[in-house]
């Protein structure tokens, strides 16, 4: 499922213009350490920033300070699944789901 939802994705640009189609890095944990993965971003043109497993070696390149900024996200996502509506998707239908990640973002904001 990972070559599906980078294709389905598109980066916001800061300013006017169509959104990119490509973003500049992906930032994944361990899990999506393999060779097919690595493989496809190289020819993407995007920068994998994802740690290698124990079993594969050692990587000169790898970006801690890139990947460090993952944690916010992680947090975020914590921080959402503390509402059980979320957490469990009481919400069947994508419209009411998406209202109520709306509603708890905002409130977390607040």
């Amino acid at each position: 499922m990972f070559e599906p939802l980078l294709e389905a994705g598109v980066v916001k640009r800061a300013g006017r213009g169509r959104p990119r189609l490509r973003p500049e890095m992906v930032v994944a944990d361990k899990g999506y350490s393999s060779n097919h993965i690595r493989n496809y971003l190289n020819s993407k043109a995007v920068r994998p920033v994802i740690p290698l497993r124990s079993d594969q070696g050692r990587d000169e390149s790898f970006d801690r300070e890139a990947y460090r900024e993952r944690n916010k996200v992680e947090r975020l996502i914590n921080r959402l699944k503390q509402w059980r509506r979320i957490a469990t998707r009481y919400e069947k239908r994508v419209v009411n789901y998406g209202g109520m990640l709306s509603l708890a973002v905002v409130v977390l904001w607040l």
